[in-house]
């Protein structure tokens, strides 16, 4: 006996969407301050971008439509574009790992201390974060100063490493990695706040139980306790580390000047810039800002699968 199988009929996703938004009402209402703000301040300057980015638009002009124009000068005739995207791969590889790596170690060393001193090592440690950028660069100018009045000069002077004043800013070959040094320092941000209220998070039950199974060493608990346990602050902290290694600009520009000799330190965010407020080439600047968003968002998927989960 052969029996049918009827298939049922799932309702669509609308519709799904709107019966659990009116079962629950009260949070969805709770919710919609935000939604609007995002909607407003989020969503809808991406979309204009994204629409901007097809035209050649002055400020002064009405937007006219250019297709992918800009796109085709962007990746085609547009050297410094290209020599911005290299820096900013290049700082990103090497300041986003490092810092996030750096974040989570030293958040976790400041967990094992005890509670009362804990404050004063975060205090220190976060700083460089809330601290304006320029109030950073001012003294990191006075570090690396080109005369013999830099700190850093004076010092290699002193002990005989250097026979004259070094260029650190204005040398094309050392501009990228005072860049790198300046913001790993200024890099123990939100990543690094959210890593410490992660870890003291952790149930001690869970140590507990690893120690009854045989982990006894502070390396295996971090291993196979510590990090599982933190994964959507892993996941949090990675992608605020990609969004801050792409969007370098202050540092970059008070540092080595806009434009920096030889565009050793130009980003695709200082490029931004001088398109969009030196210029007033409004269209071909979002089309930069496009790039820089899609580069985020690829690199942002990818974290997420590593790092992501079903929930």
């Amino acid at each position: 006996m052969v029996t049918e199988t009827v298939p049922v009929s799932r309702p669509g996703r609308v519709k799904t969407l709107l019966q659990e938004m009116v079962k629950n009402k009260i949070s969805y209402l709770f919710m919609a301050p935000f939604m609007l703000l995002f909607l407003v301040f989020t969503v809808a300057p991406v979309l204009t971008s994204i629409g901007l980015s097809f035209t050649y638009y002055n400020i002064l002009e009405a937007p006219r439509w250019v297709g992918l124009g800009n796109y085709r000068l962007l990746f085609v005739d547009d050297d410094v574009f290209l020599i911005a995207v290299s820096n900013t791969i290049k700082f990103a590889v090497v300041t986003g790992p490092v810092s996030y790596v750096l974040a989570f170690l030293l958040a976790w060393l400041i967990s094992q201390i005890p509670v009362k001193y804990r404050f004063i090592y975060t205090f220190f440690y976060y700083t460089p974060a809330i601290t304006s950028a320029v109030a950073m660069t001012v003294v990191w100018t006075y570090l690396f100063s080109g005369d013999r009045y830099g700190l850093i000069n004076t010092w290699l002077i002193k002990l005989g490493i250097l026979n004259e004043p070094f260029l650190w800013l204005q040398d094309v070959r050392t501009i990228m990695p005072v860049l790198i040094i300046v913001s790993l320092w200024m890099s123990m941000g939100i990543g690094f706040l959210s890593f410490l209220a992660g870890l003291q998070n952790v149930s001690k039950e869970l140590y507990e139980a690893g120690a009854i199974d045989g982990v006894k060493y502070r390396w295996q608990q971090l291993w196979y306790i510590t990090i599982p346990s933190v994964k959507p602050q892993l996941l949090f902290g990675a992608v605020m580390q990609i969004v801050f290694s792409l969007q370098v600009f202050d540092v970059s520009v008070q540092l080595a000047g806009m434009p920096s000799p030889l565009y050793a330190g130009h980003t695709i965010m200082t490029h931004s810039f001088d398109y969009a407020f030196i210029r007033f080439e409004m269209g071909y600047a979002a089309s930069i800002a496009v790039v820089l968003f899609l580069l985020m968002v690829g690199l942002n998927r990818m974290v997420f699968k590593v790092l992501g989960s079903k929930e």
